[in-house]
């Protein structure tokens, strides 16, 4: 990792020292990852799943990603911290976000794309050692396709608030409403759907327990109307264990596919260098097949380098009976 101070590196820097009582820092940090992946099933997408006919032709299964997170802070002249993120994946900008840190009044942060804001924050609590239950699956090889379903949301871009009491932690959420085409500096149109609310609590009540829960009415995909989500989790610390279990329901605007997802995992570590774990997931529609899915990781730390691994498997993706798919992955990512 570099660490830049000299002023005037960057108009951020720049405006960072504006004023004498404001000193600010850059820093740069990346991450290269290798990997080998493999699909099975009918992400095969190469051939016909039901005769075996040319499954395997899916391409290279080898591939590199480069990440590069670039970060500013400084100091205000009543003590609160202001900073910026922007993350570079292969070239393209996967992150950028503002946090501005209010000591103890908590602080608030603006996500312009991929982080997750209110309840989302808590969507997904199981302990792993590499990837969660979800990661790869889908029906086609595509990534457009299928998915694990049930998992709750609060939306992508807009501010989250966070505040952290002893042993208790609250966040909200709010996702603006916003219509195709719309843009930073730039004012959503016709077809913009209602915005995102929503909001967890955390507690830690005794050494080792934390449990959580959520809630959030989430724009629906009919103009002006919201979707009910909800979750719940419970993980546990035991020596070398961490047990997890989480309950998440989605009530979809006028319709009875209703999604109830349940999930649970078990991490151990080994050592302090190596972890193995566990997933288990179901969703039940309500009016389809129930779907399954399960799934391994592992992973192990040596300085900078990481060697990871994870195999998912899934039955009846999207809750439609026979949709199967599977992934596996092996990567080593270094750290700079």
């Amino acid at each position: 990792m570099k660490n830049w101070k000299k002023a005037g590196l960057t108009a951020l820097a720049g405006s960072l020292v504006a004023t004498s009582a404001f000193a600010g820092a850059m820093t740069v940090s990346g991450t290269a990852n290798i990997t080998y992946t493999a699909n099975t099933g009918a992400q095969d997408n190469g051939g016909d799943q039901a005769t075996d006919t040319f499954l395997g032709t899916d391409g290279s299964r080898w591939g590199i990603n480069k990440t590069l997170s670039f970060s500013g802070s400084g100091e205000l002249d009543n003590g609160w911290t202001v900073s910026v993120s922007q993350s570079l994946a292969a070239g393209s900008t996967t992150g950028v976000g503002l946090t501005v840190d209010m000591g103890d009044m908590g602080s608030l942060n603006f996500e312009a794309d991929t982080g997750a804001r209110g309840v989302g924050k808590i969507k997904d609590m199981m302990p792993t050692a590499d990837e969660d239950v979800g990661n790869g699956i889908d029906v086609d090889g595509s990534g457009t396709v299928g998915g694990l379903s049930g998992t709750v949301s609060g939306g992508t871009k807009g501010f989250h608030y966070s505040k952290a009491l002893d042993m208790v932690e609250i966040g909200l959420g709010y996702a603006p409403k916003g219509a195709a085409g719309s843009a930073q500096g730039g004012v959503s149109g016709d077809g913009g759907n209602t915005s995102t609310t929503s909001g967890f609590i955390k507690i830690d009540p005794m050494d080792g327990l934390e449990v959580g829960l959520g809630v959030g009415e989430i724009a629906s995909s009919t103009a002006n109307q919201t979707n009910d989500h909800t979750t719940m989790y419970a993980s546990y610390v035991y020596g070398s264990f961490t047990f997890g279990l989480q309950q998440s329901e989605i009530d979809t605007y006028g319709s009875t596919a209703d999604d109830e997802q349940t999930r649970w995992g078990i991490l151990y570590a080994v050592n302090d260098e190596m972890s193995i774990s566990y997933q288990a997931h179901e969703n039940d529609d309500t009016t389809a097949t129930d779907e399954e899915a399960e799934g391994w990781s592992a992973s192990y730390t040596s300085g900078g380098m990481t060697i990871k691994a994870h195999r998912n498997s899934a039955d009846n993706v999207g809750n439609i009976t026979n949709n199967e798919s599977e992934h596996t992955e092996v990567g080593v990512t270094f750290a700079f």
